[in-house]
């Protein structure tokens, strides 16, 4: 059965990442998680981690884990404050990146709620919808 990593492909994978930084870099509405990354590692950092992340997490090359030697969401986290509000503007960054790469429906569908397990694994609180 193929994995939502093999629906995707790299290079829309690739392109989701780069659109949600790009949103994540210019939307004024974005701002505290732009500082959030500037304040980490940085967000070209960030870029690179993200995709090495998902692409694992997606069933596709477990590069982050090759990288670091796991995959731990809450221990990659653990130096950020995540509360639900932060949670819940990096899910609303990530389904506009998924709009705007143009994902059919029943793949934006799965993407997103991935992405949902994702914030409610960081966070304490059920993300909501």
């Amino acid at each position: 059965m193929p994995t939502l990593y093999d629906q995707i492909g790299e290079e829309k994978l690739r392109l989701l990442v780069e659109t949600f930084y790009d949103i994540v870099e210019r939307d004024s509405a974005a701002e505290e998680l732009h500082i959030l990354h500037i304040r980490g590692h940085g967000v070209g950092h960030s870029r690179t981690e993200q995709f090495n992340f998902l692409s694992g997490f997606f069933g596709g090359p477990k590069l982050y884990i090759q990288k670091f030697g796991h995959a731990n969401l809450k221990k990659i986290h653990e130096h950020v404050e995540i509360g639900p509000s932060l949670r819940k503007l990096w899910l609303d960054c990530m389904a506009r990146a998924v709009n705007d790469v143009g994902f059919p429906p029943e793949t934006a569908t799965s993407i997103m709620q991935n992405l949902k397990k994702i914030a409610e694994t960081i966070g304490h609180h059920r993300v909501e919808s």
